[in-house]
């Protein structure tokens, strides 16, 4: 797993979010090149779906210049 800060997104990246009980199904973990992790605090039990999104996909748009 690599953090989304240091991932170069692409304008042809699919972004797929697991759900907020069970995550991604672990085939498709075994088929996916690329995972990646919001850092978070070791404090925080964890993140919203809507949250993550929101975050992971600003980042994905920002580095493809729809963000400016």
């Amino acid at each position: 797993k690599k953090s989304y800060l240091k991932f170069k997104f692409k304008s042809s990246d699919i972004l797929l979010f697991g759900r907020e009980s069970a995550g991604v199904p672990k085939l498709l973990h075994q088929t996916i090149k690329n995972k990646l992790k919001i850092p978070i605090r070791k404090t925080t039990r964890s993140l919203n779906v809507a949250i993550a999104v929101a975050i992971v996909t600003s980042e994905a748009l920002r580095q493809n210049n729809f963000i400016k």
